[in-house]
């Protein structure tokens, strides 16, 4: 099972077609007036990052769901000092997409030690279904659309310690599948941990309620980053464990990947 998601309640009654039209003329236009509103003297600066990552198990955005199989993962930002535009294109090891996440986000609230954040995007799910053509099996790839909105807090601790809180809502645009879904996380950091020299590693524990329609459940889970000081490869383990949970799905969901990070800033006076 995969949600890999959702809808605000208000776009429900529009087309697929014209939500996706609406969602990037909003952020080409906003994107444009965060590019005028800055000073005159001062230089607009602007990214484009990314991270490649091959695993044995393709996790979803909610961790209790994973596609089962070896995956391919290519998630990319693109924005300024506010807004970012990220999208989340992934795949089966064997070519096949598996999902396309198109995230549109703006930062509320950014100082040194407090982020607010919210975000929107649509989704596609790509998924294989038996169906009979001129009386013969065959299987046929189709594509479930989801919309989904995030709001995203993180406070600084100290340099290496940070805690915040999650929440995605979202709904299916589709009556295929679960329609709604309603995830709250509080999430963990650790960073910069030392183990030798110039090796160190990353600890994320995450507790998270999952409402899937009718269902709800807790879960709990860790990820361990292992990295080299600039080297743009890193190796990442994942575990996710059911705690209680009513909605169908893995009791232990894991995977071990290996990463490549990719970082460059632009700036235009």
């Amino acid at each position: 099972m995969n949600l890999q998601f959702h809808a605000e309640a208000f776009l429900a009654g529009r087309s697929p077609s014209k939500i996706l039209k609406l969602y990037f003329l909003f952020f080409i236009l906003s994107y444009a007036h965060e590019s005028r509103a800055q000073e005159e003297p001062r230089a607009a600066s602007h990214f484009f990052n990314g991270t490649i990552t091959a695993t044995n198990n393709g996790i979803s955005i909610i961790p209790s769901f994973s596609l089962g199989r070896p995956a391919a993962f290519f998630d990319l930002s693109i924005g300024g000092d506010r807004f970012s535009f990220d999208p989340m294109l992934r795949f089966g090891m064997d070519g096949k997409p598996w999902t396309f996440v198109l995230w549109g986000r703006y930062k509320v609230i950014k100082d040194s030690r407090f982020t607010l954040t919210i975000g929107g995007h649509p989704a596609f799910l790509f998924q294989e279904v038996d169906m009979t053509v001129q009386g013969n099996p065959d299987q046929m790839l189709v594509s479930n659309r989801y919309l989904a909105g995030e709001v995203n807090s993180s406070y600084k601790l100290t340099d290496r310690v940070s805690v915040g809180l999650y929440y995605l809502r979202g709904t299916a645009l589709k009556s295929l599948g679960a329609q709604n879904s309603n995830f709250l996380a509080w999430n963990t950091s650790f960073s910069d941990l030392k183990i030798v020299k110039d090796l160190s590693m990353k600890i994320n524990p995450q507790v998270f309620f999952l409402k899937v329609d009718e269902n709800s459940g807790f879960y709990a889970n860790t990820g361990v980053t292992f990295i080299k000081g600039d080297f743009p490869f890193q190796f990442q383990g994942f575990v996710n464990q059911k705690i209680k949970s009513t909605i169908a799905g893995d009791d232990l969901v894991w995977n071990v990947s290996l990463l490549y990070n990719f970082s460059n800033t632009y700036s235009k006076k």
